[in-house]
């Protein structure tokens, strides 16, 4: 590094989020954009896992049903589509039949953090859902997701085979609810200031700049 160079500032920012919730990928899209615009950070984001069907059971659950209201669906199908074109982010909700249960794929965030792959997994499994209509519940589907990603098929096949990280998955969860997270995303920056929604940069950006005034 320049010795000349500025020291840049290492902040903890906590991604509380599921990925069958579209304001999450809009959300996470916008994080980004704040970050670049924050280029004296370096951002250590950890990927906290939150369950919006948390009793799902395996069978799959129609999309059309949720939200039951099919104009209201419509709707709001129509502003998230909207304001997914500003981030670069391809909604497709018309190639959605079903909302797959998440707990897999909240599986593979945690094994592609070890590899240090996590922000590439999570975005592409956004992708693969909404923009793709992929079941991101099905395991070829997420080892094929996690071999783009620079993970090993087999291992990840392995691993999803098992168990591991499902208790950590639930317990994630719950620690959300009795914080009082009830509603995702939801960003917790250095440990102290939370704001929740698919906030615009900017907005995220000041909470970024309180964070750094007052030390990390």
């Amino acid at each position: 590094m320049n010795a000349l160079s500025p020291l840049r500032t290492r902040l903890p920012i906590e991604v509380v989020f599921d990925l069958v919730c579209p304001w999450c990928f809009i959300g996470t899209r916008r994080l980004r954009r704040a970050l670049r615009a924050r280029p004296e950070l370096v951002a250590e984001l950890l990927w906290r896992p939150f369950l919006l069907n948390p009793e799902q059971p395996p069978a799959r659950e129609p999309f059309a049903r949720r939200p039951a209201n099919a104009d209201r669906a419509r709707r709001l199908h129509a502003t998230l589509t909207e304001m997914g074109r500003a981030e670069g982010v391809p909604f497709r909700f018309d190639l959605i039949h079903h909302t797959p249960p998440s707990v897999d794929a909240h599986r593979l965030v945690r094994l592609a953090a070890r590899r240090g792959a996590a922000e590439e997994v999570v975005d592409r499994l956004f992708v693969a859902h909404f923009a793709e209509g992929a079941d991101i519940s099905d395991h070829a589907t997420l080892a094929g997701i996690a071999a783009d990603s620079g993970l090993e098929r087999a291992a990840t096949r392995r691993f999803l085979a098992g168990e591991q990280e499902a208790e950590a998955v639930q317990s994630e969860n719950l620690r959300a609810h009795r914080l009082g997270i009830n509603g995702v995303p939801c960003f917790v920056i250095a440990g102290r200031h939370a704001i929740a929604g698919a906030q615009e940069p900017e907005v995220l950006q000041r909470l970024l700049d309180v964070a750094l005034t007052e030390g990390v």
